[in-house]
């Protein structure tokens, strides 16, 4: 593939933060992404019901922590990378590892112009669930689970403890919801509602949690 060189110096670069608690979980049918909703400027609520899971191909998707102006745009940079990616392939569908390698170059690259944490997983028959991380800095890393944004340092004991590899749905689901609202209810940077993506063979699920459905889970 070859090297992506995007100038994004033009990008405003604003105080609107998903200060955030962000996750993605492999199970044994798929992979299910999860992530609070609100969004912060400063210390004031810029929204409380922003949409932190993006679509990036068929079932590729990403969770965007760090400014909002930059996850958004790396994220559409990525979209239309595999697009062209299909388009010369066929109708080929790129892999979730292509997808995470194009975030990976892409915050490597501009490493010192952005602020942004993803986290990139999805499902194809070949390969199952795979979730990857692309921190700060833009290493690559791949995992069974992975946790980002700033409500995750309150939540990684739990999970550390709490996950099980081959996990069902079900118990996949009430996993992340108890992570997140407790990552929520540590951290003044995150709230809302709780939203989830399952991608299985079956196709792509949406799931939302309000606050009175999690904040006792």
């Amino acid at each position: 593939m070859d090297a992506i060189n995007v100038d994004i110096n033009h990008l405003k670069k604003g105080e609107v933060s998903l200060g955030t608690s962000i996750m993605a979980v492999t199970f044994k049918d798929g992979v299910i992404l999860g992530a609070d909703s609100r969004t912060t400027t400063g210390t004031y609520i810029a929204n409380r019901v922003t949409d932190k899971l993006t679509q990036i191909q068929d079932k590729i998707w990403c969770c965007r922590s760090g400014s909002a102006a930059d996850t958004q745009a790396v994220a559409d940079i990525v979209k239309y990378h595999l697009q062209m990616y299909k388009a010369n392939n066929n109708g080929k569908s790129p892999s979730t590892k292509i997808a995470a390698s194009i975030f990976q170059e892409l915050c490597y690259n501009n490493k010192d112009n952005l602020s942004a944490g993803i986290i990139c997983a999805g499902y194809d028959e070949k390969n199952g669930g795979e979730v990857y991380t692309i921190p700060l800095g833009g290493s690559l890393h791949q995992h069974e689970y992975a946790i980002s944004g700033s409500g995750s340092v309150f939540i990684y004991g739990y999970c550390k403890k709490n996950y099980k590899p081959n996990m069902t749905k079900d118990e996949t689901v009430n996993f992340i919801k108890t992570s997140l609202s407790q990552a929520i209810k540590w951290d003044g940077s995150s709230g809302g509602v709780i939203r989830m993506i399952v991608l299985t063979k079956s196709g792509i699920e949406r799931l939302l949690f309000l606050p009175d459905e999690y904040v006792n889970a």
